[in-house]
């Protein structure tokens, strides 16, 4: 191309310009200050209150753009416990508790026994990714995960073991958090604001899976029940593992009793036990061949 070029760019990109900046050899007291800095370059001005709604939209548009970049058209999205282990590991956690009260005895006894969902979510995710639907040139039903341990472990190894990618979307957290070895290492998000980390769950979800889990699963699953009820959503199948754990802590006839929710709120779900009843369930509300 030639500058007399009609179809040419005219201005420099941002990275050419970045890289103008930093190979500058003017070095004065006005070049040094960080008021000179370009605003995107400069770390501590984007970190300020004020730019609160800019970080919002980056974090919105850059999951956005590389899993349109990754071809993903929608997803099969799996919740869970962080703290349920693997039925390698259930053992293990019961014999750590054994010199501890009775509480910590019946707690890992408790988590241990839930090990089989650890099973039921790996079984899903392989299920559904062996599948490798694409439909428009994009893939279906990747499966994404919270990126963390335990259930969300399960769901990417899921996916990892059937020779398909998977995606993690991670969360920062004060305490150490890592996203799982089995997340494809650029489909691996990680996020600073719980609503924008929610917002891209559901996104492109065209199928939910919910693991017996605790305050983070609780609002995930909630959420997504309000946001259908409520028609801001459009129903998807939502499959909910566990049906002891979930009406033991939660009393949903109870709810539906006190009118504070429709009888018929209860038919948004569809229990489920194990991979196979659930993707039943998916091919038959999107009309799939099993």
């Amino acid at each position: 191309m030639t500058d007399k070029d009609l179809t040419d760019r005219k201005f420099y990109r941002a990275g050419e310009e970045s890289r103008f900046a930093e190979e500058s050899p003017e070095r004065t007291p006005q070049t040094e200050h960080p008021a000179y800095k370009l605003a995107f370059r400069d770390h501590d001005f984007m970190l300020r209150d004020e730019l609160r709604p800019v970080r919002f939209q980056l974090e919105l548009l850059k999951p956005e753009m590389l899993l349109d970049e990754a071809r993903v058209g929608s997803t099969m999205v799996m919740y869970g416990s962080a703290r349920i282990p693997s039925p390698e590991q259930a053992q293990t956690k019961i014999d750590a508790a054994k010199d501890g009260d009775e509480w910590d005895q019946k707690v890992a006894q408790r988590l241990a026994d839930k090990a089989k969902y650890y099973d039921e979510a790996h079984r899903l995710a392989k299920m559904v990714s062996e599948k490798a639907i694409i439909e428009d040139g994009k893939r279906q039903f990747v499966v994404c995960s919270g990126g963390g341990p335990s259930i969300m472990e399960a769901a990417n190894r899921g996916a990892s073991d059937a020779g398909s990618e998977s995606i993690g979307l991670n969360i920062i957290l004060p305490h150490e958090q890592a996203p799982n070895s089995y997340v494809t290492p650029y489909l691996s998000l990680n996020f600073h604001y719980f609503a924008l980390r929610k917002m891209h769950f559901l996104l492109r979800a065209r199928a939910v899976a919910v693991f017996p889990g605790g305050f983070g699963t609780f609002d995930e699953f909630f959420e997504l029940l309000t946001l259908i009820q409520t028609g801001k959503m459009k129903p998807i199948p939502i499959l909910l593992f566990g049906k002891d754990f979930w009406t033991r802590v939660v009393d949903f006839e109870a709810i539906a009793e006190e009118g504070t929710i429709s009888k018929k709120d209860l038919d948004l779900f569809h229990w489920c036990e194990t991979a196979d009843e659930a993707w039943a369930h998916i091919a038959e509300f999107y009309e799939l061949d099993g």
